[in-house]
């Protein structure tokens, strides 16, 4: 039963889409191989849970980045096989660079995702909500926020930022928290799977 469990969870937070952050189809610039040893390799994050991977292209595969790819269960058009997880800080400068505007692109094409995640959210602690995790959210918004999904659920950004007074941008919000996030040094994790 718990090994059941503990593969429904794995199952549930794997990536079944990756967007490409940067593409090196002579490997990285830093292994001492020789030419003919070296794999193009790909960074890439996931479109679910933001998790920063390197991938291995099949033969004569060219990523482009800004490309979505699948790397789910099954037959995989382009990908060999994933190598594995990536710290922010081993992602090249292309890939570090690109990776604020990919999470505003995930972030726009889920928007319900990240709205419901305003009509959603439950207190981390007595003390701590998780909306308070958001950058420039404080009690004042929080309350307000909780106030006004009571009597209808929020439907967009720009019905939040239109029903909560003085509210910061709730989408530069969330990627701003996806972010720090990414950097690996928060206590709680609400977008970023750090499994």
């Amino acid at each position: 039963m718990i090994e059941e469990r503990r593969q429904n969870h794995e199952k549930r937070h794997r990536e079944e889409y990756v967007i490409v952050l940067d593409f090196l189809p002579n490997g990285y610039p830093f292994d001492k191989r020789p030419s003919h040893k070296k794999k193009p390799i790909a960074q890439a994050i996931g479109k679910n849970y933001f998790s920063l991977l390197e991938i291995v292209p099949k033969k004569e595969i060219f990523l482009q980045p800004y490309s979505e790819v699948y790397i789910g269960e099954g037959k995989r058009e382009q990908i060999h096989h994933i190598k594995g997880r990536l710290a922010l800080d081993k992602l090249t400068n292309t890939a570090q660079s690109e990776l604020k505007h990919i999470v505003k692109k995930i972030v726009d094409e889920n928007e319900k995702k990240f709205v419901d995640f305003f009509n959603r959210a439950q207190p981390l602690t007595t003390r701590m909500h998780s909306l308070e995790l958001l950058p420039g959210l404080g009690k004042k918004h929080m309350w307000e926020i909780i106030e006004e999904r009571k009597g209808k659920p929020f439907e967009s950004f720009n019905d939040i930022k239109k029903r909560v007074k003085l509210m910061p941008d709730p989408e530069k919000a969330i990627i701003s928290r996806i972010l720090k996030e990414l950097n690996d040094n928060e206590k709680h994790y609400v977008f970023v799977d750090k499994r």
